[in-house]
């Protein structure tokens, strides 16, 4: 390359840089916006100068904006754990659809599509209807951390089939992961069904809010164990950004590169298992959340990962955050379960994704 091209290049590098950095400021106000709209809305309306005043509280600053006891008790034991939840299940999501894209190198990769959301709610719905039983012959862990535990062993198991029936010869193909999705999630919702039949009338009524998706009577004990392992994980898999893009230049140039791929895969379908399956477990099946928003950021800034990642952890909190809201709004007094929300935006936007493939079938 000579000098002038390289010099010619510098500016539309810089350019690019900036644009991702504009961005990122971009989507952190957006879910700073987000968080006070959901926490400030409804039948008790809390302002945000208001709720700063009351988050600042709980830490012993005192600022000068005045609020009641009653929304004070709102926005702590109601609103905040909602939100917060809101916030890590959509990041996690986001995140983990974002891994799987890159690491199945197609747009149409998504924890509910490939069958990790199915596996992990089958195994929190046996938790639920076999509960105790289960707790009984697994004292030496606490209750709260079943359920999540069993969802994640659920997604993994799930994500492991339906990449091991994908992989050939050490390649991954893609119509064969997507059809073996669809094979699992039937399996799983047979079996899921099965569990509805032999429940109780209470475990019945608990298990169809559940399994529409939901982040609604959340409290603080219910949210912290699914919190910490959403955490960890969608953390440890922003650690695999550059992983991911030498994937996208294929498995051999990648190895040549100095990559482990297997281990890779393997770190990334257990991440993705234990962030979905945390998930499912506190908020049942919130469908379509992994899909849109990395590919809505993808046409923003391209496919680098670098700032993909936490691109579509910012995006994926702050549209959970808004859908939680109008879930919660626009049938006052009923709420709406959230999964049916996102399953009707995310829906339409999966038809939007087929009809632009070209006709050759590639991306």
């Amino acid at each position: 390359m000579s000098a002038d091209t390289a010099t010619d290049t510098l500016p539309a590098f810089r350019f690019r840089q900036s644009r991702k950095t504009r961005l990122l400021w971009a989507l952190c106000v957006l879910l700073l916006v987000s968080f006070l709209l959901a926490v400030g809305s409804g039948a008790v309306a809390i302002a945000p100068l208001q709720v700063l005043s009351i988050l600042a509280a709980q830490v012993g600053l005192e600022l000068p904006w005045e609020y009641a006891r009653r929304e004070e008790i709102v926005l702590m034991a109601i609103r905040l754990p909602r939100a917060i939840l809101a916030i890590q299940v959509g990041a996690g999501l986001a995140i983990s659809g974002a891994a799987l894209q890159g690491l199945f190198r197609n747009p149409l990769a998504d924890p509910a599509l490939i069958g990790v959301s199915a596996g992990a709610a089958l195994a929190a719905v046996s938790m639920i209807v076999f509960g105790s039983l289960i707790a009984a012959s697994v004292r030496f862990l606490p209750g709260a951390y079943l359920l999540p535990l069993a969802a994640f062993a659920g997604g993994l198991a799930a994500t492991w089939l339906v990449y091991r029936i994908a992989n050939r010869n050490g390649r991954t193909d893609v119509a064969t992961m997507l059809l073996a999705g669809v094979a699992v999630n039937a399996i799983t919702t047979a079996a899921i069904g099965l569990l509805i039949f032999v429940s109780t009338d209470q475990q019945l009524r608990d298990l169809n809010f559940w399994l529409l998706g939901g982040l609604g009577g959340k409290t603080w004990h219910e949210i912290l164990p699914a919190t910490f392992f959403i955490t960890v994980a969608a953390g440890a898999l922003s650690l695999f950004s550059r992983h991911l893009n030498a994937l996208l230049l294929g498995e051999s140039e990648a190895v040549h590169l100095g990559f482990n791929i297997e281990q890779t895969k393997r770190m990334i379908v257990i991440l993705v298992a234990l962030t979905t399956g945390a998930s499912v477990a506190v908020t049942g099946i919130i469908g379509f959340v992994g899909l849109v928003v990395p590919h809505l950021v993808r046409l923003l800034i391209g496919p680098d990962h670098r700032t993909l990642m936490p691109a579509s952890m910012l995006l994926g909190a702050a549209i959970l955050l808004l859908a939680d809201l109008g879930a919660r709004t626009v049938v006052l007094p009923a709420e709406l379960p959230v999964g049916i929300l996102t399953s009707c935006i995310g829906g339409p936007f999966f038809l939007w994704l087929l009809l632009r493939r070209p006709a050759g079938g590639g991306w």
